[in-house]
């Protein structure tokens, strides 16, 4: 039988310490990558593969989120009676994105915890989950291949991509085995932030996640395990070992931008920046002047 309607649950409720104090009073998903919100990438990442049903996890001091994707009236009126026309449709155009709903973590207690707590709102629907820190390239599609192949094996589908295995510690690794499709493995088993001589490849489980509602029960048993919270990859890793079905990796090859490291956030405001019709042609002759007096 076909199955419900994919949801998307995206978890947002992380204290973002790494942006003191610039996240203080801003949740770090709110900071604007170029002119726009880093969750706002996502969830047209979402809407982009299909689906129209959204969920934010979100925790203390986070409704800065709840009001970007809300009307917001005075300010339409006002732009209205500018003739503004341009930034009104982008004021318009984060309101009617999708369905977009909110629930509160509560506390943060891990990746997987937050996870959880969307089971009362996806029910027994199949969901992908994309962290509202990790942005994938609107050029280089990922999530709706992951959705294909949920529905061609029935199985739990991660994000997996080749980084330097010096790197593999910031990471789940992926043990792996071929299938028929050089861009899909089998995963056999998942080790949330290994050392490097423990890890079992460099593929690293990156932001993106399609998952059956059976994980929630899974969740809901499973125990603290690294730093102390209720990590996803161990749950993964029981789908992967325990049941039938199994888990496959999709190996993406894309960009990547991860806003969740200041380094990186910095890295892609520069390069989609660059990449713009209305700021690359006067920005890239900039960047290369810049670049000659380091």
């Amino acid at each position: 039988m076909p199955h419900k309607p994919f949801k998307a649950v995206i978890p947002a409720a992380g204290l973002g310490t790494r942006f003191l104090p610039a996240t203080k009073a801003m949740p770090k998903e709110m900071l604007p990558v170029v002119d726009k919100p880093a969750i706002q990438y996502v969830v047209e990442e979402a809407v982009e593969s299909g689906i129209q049903d959204v969920l934010i996890i979100i925790g203390r001091n986070k409704n800065n989120i709840a009001n970007h994707f809300d009307s917001v009236p005075e300010l339409e009126t006002t732009l209205e009676r500018k003739g503004d026309i341009d930034r009104l449709a982008k004021v318009k155009h984060s309101s009617d994105l999708a369905d977009i709903h909110m629930v509160r973590q509560g506390e943060p207690r891990g990746l997987g915890h937050a996870v959880w707590r969307a089971k009362a709102h996806v029910g027994d629907h199949p969901f992908a989950v994309l962290l509202g820190d990790d942005l994938i390239d609107e050029r280089d599609p990922l999530l709706p291949k992951m959705l294909a192949e949920y529905d061609r094996r029935g199985a739990a589908v991660v994000a997996l991509m080749e980084v330097d295995p010096e790197q593999i510690h910031l990471y789940g690794a992926a043990a792996v085995e071929a299938t028929d499709d050089p861009d899909v493995v089998k995963v056999t088993g998942l080790v949330e932030k290994p050392n490097v001589d423990e890890a079992p490849s460099n593929l690293a489980v990156i932001g993106r996640y399609v998952l059956p509602p059976e994980v929630f029960e899974i969740l809901e048993r499973t125990e603290p395990g690294k730093g102390g919270e209720i990590q996803l990859t161990d749950a993964l890793q029981e789908l992967a070992t325990a049941t039938a079905e199994g888990v496959y990796g999709v190996i993406f090859r894309g960009r990547r931008y991860d806003t969740g490291d200041r380094l990186d956030y910095i890295k892609a405001i520069v390069q989609l920046a660059a990449d713009r019709e209305d700021l690359g042609p006067q920005l890239r002759p900039w960047l290369q002047e810049f670049a000659a007096t380091l």
